[in-house]
């Protein structure tokens, strides 16, 4: 058998692992001291909360659902629903009914909150529209798309913007400068261009552990090894890896399965053109607090959603955002606790109420990454070094996994589904 080392067990990692288990020895390196990368759950009082991954659907998420099918996952629908809090609180709304679109009683006689509706049903259709005819031109950012097509600040700023920084975990000025085409794909793939057919969510029972925990299994009953974190790759005839307690091994191929920017960290003779594609995609840390404050949610709890938008007044009058996560709609969770998962906060919660704080790094989708996206496939393969991770798409499990199945491709294993 041919020996391959995998980089990273997120859900790249773990899926390219066990596509190829049967056919090649696999080494798994992962420098954290747990396995999963962004599904990470935590247990608290006998409830499992997540704090990365957390939802798929059966529409877009082909073979993630798939997968977990085969390892027989077992999986409970979701609630998706978009919230805002504009100002701490000056301007709010939900997405889940008629009582959240007006928690806030005075959206009612606020002209710019129906001509913000009326802008989200004008840009469902239009660009509909411009995928059906292919007529978008793909060097366009966002910012530029929503200019041509007219649409007001109110929709921009409250709704679109806002949503796409709920997704992507983005700030929002940083979402203007996403390429329109791949933003607007996403949405439509999701059926977030729709009104009328909302797409059902899922979310693993017990947490996204349980998936991690059932691939491992079987990864150990494959005799795959497991090292600690690789320090070092250097191709020659051989690829050698050198981890953190300097022990070397030699193998046929490697494949990264970490983020692109820990790439030429670990790369020490890549080419220059390795050098330009890997570098184009950037990342940026975000600070992920669980805790129990619900004073970081809308004010009116009319307005609570699975998914908030908080924004917040500084002195200076800058505009700071945060992201708030109402667990027990999204899991759901069976308890009386609220639980809640914030990124960024503006102000953090009360120390007596944060259960955990950590970092996950997301990559940036500007047209420099978007470009490089479309040229990684030239240096798959080259030096028997090959490259998988979300970064290859739009940064989502669904992404990870068919980054997987495409190296998997390559190395001669189909899919077991």
């Amino acid at each position: 058998m041919e020996k391959i080392a995998v980089i990273g067990s997120g859900i790249s990692g773990l899926a390219v692992s066990y596509l190829l288990k049967d056919k090649y020895q696999i080494t798994l390196y992962e420098k954290n001291n747990y396995f999963g990368g962004h599904a990470r759950t935590l247990d608290i009082n006998n409830t499992s909360v997540d704090t990365g991954f957390i939802v798929f659907n059966y529409h877009t998420y082909y073979h993630l659902s798939r997968l977990f099918k085969q390892l027989d996952i077992p999986v409970a629908e979701s609630n998706m629903s978009f919230g805002v809090s504009i100002k701490s609180g000056k301007f709010e709304y939900g997405s889940s009914s008629i009582k959240s679109l007006f928690a806030q009683w005075t959206n009612i006689f606020r002209p710019s909150y129906y001509k913000m509706i009326k802008d989200i049903l004008k840009f469902n259709k239009i660009s509909r529209q411009h995928l059906e005819n292919n007529t978008l031109d793909e060097s366009i950012t966002l910012a530029e798309y929503l200019n041509s097509i007219k649409v007001g600040n109110f929709f921009k700023d409250y709704y679109l913007l806002a949503m796409g920084a709920c997704i992507w975990s983005t700030p929002l000025e940083k979402m203007y400068d996403f390429p329109a085409l791949s933003f607007i794909r996403f949405f439509n793939n999701h059926g977030l261009l729709t009104t009328t057919k909302p797409v059902q969510w899922y979310t693993v029972k017990g947490g996204s552990k349980v998936y991690v925990e059932k691939i491992i299994s079987q990864l150990k009953s494959a005799n795959i090894k497991f090292a600690p974190q690789a320090t070092k790759v250097i191709r020659s005839e051989k690829t050698v890896i050198t981890d953190i307690n300097n022990n070397n091994e030699e193998f046929d191929k490697v494949i990264f399965a970490c983020h692109s920017d820990e790439v030429l960290e670990l790369l020490d003779d890549a080419n220059s053109y390795e050098k330009e594609l890997i570098s184009a995609i950037k990342y940026q840390p975000n600070s992920v607090i669980l805790h129990t404050d619900s004073t970081i949610m809308p004010k009116r709890k009319a307005a609570w959603s699975s998914w908030n938008y908080l924004s917040a007044e500084t002195k200076d009058k800058r505009d700071v955002v945060s992201l708030s996560y109402w667990m027990n709609n999204l899991q759901p969770l069976v308890t009386d606790i609220d639980y809640f998962v914030t990124v960024n906060p503006d102000q953090k919660p009360d120390p007596q109420k944060i259960i955990n704080e950590h970092t996950f790094d997301h990559p940036v989708f500007d047209k420099k990454a978007i470009q490089a996206q479309k040229e990684f496939d030239k240096i798959q393969g080259l030096n028997n070094t090959y490259y998988c991770g979300a970064y290859l798409r739009y940064g989502f499990h669904e992404d990870g996994i068919l980054s997987a199945v495409n190296v998997a491709n390559k190395l001669g294993i189909k899919t077991p589904w």
